[in-house]
C-alpha cells in the first residue's frame, strides 16, 4: 500500500520557502541601494525616481540606464556612475517637461 502524502506540511514548507525568498529578495534590494549610494536620498525622491523609470517609455533612456546598471555591476569597486555618464533624462520631469541638470 502506498503512503499518504502529507499535503499540509508541504504547503508549510513551500510558504516557508517562499517567505524566506521574498525576504532575501527585499534585503538584496535594500543593499543594491545602499551600494548604488542611493541611500542618502530622500526616500520620497527615490520613490519618485523608481516610479518614473518604470513608467518611462522612452527606449534610449532605459537603453541608457541598462548600460550604467551593467557597467555598475562589472565595477570592482561598485562606485555610482560619474555624473556625465548618468542619463539626463532620467530626472523626474518638471511641470510637465524633462528635467535638465
Amino acid at each position: 500500500m502506498r503512503k499518504l502524502r502529507d499535503y499540509d506540511s508541504e504547503l508549510k514548507a513551500l510558504a516557508g520557502k517562499a517567505k524566506a525568498l521574498k525576504e532575501r529578495r527585499v534585503r538584496q534590494l535594500g543593499e543594491l541601494v545602499v551600494a548604488c549610494g542611493a541611500d542618502a536620498l530622500d526616500a520620497d525622491l527615490l520613490a519618485g525616481v523608481l516610479l518614473d523609470a518604470v513608467a518611462s517609455k522612452d527606449v534610449a533612456a532605459r537603453e541608457g540606464w541598462h548600460r550604467a546598471g551593467a557597467a555598475f555591476f562589472r565595477g570592482k569597486q561598485r562606485e555610482p556612475a560619474p555624473r556625465s555618464e548618468r542619463q539626463r533624462t532620467s530626472a523626474l520631469p518638471l511641470e510637465g517637461g524633462t528635467a535638465s541638470r
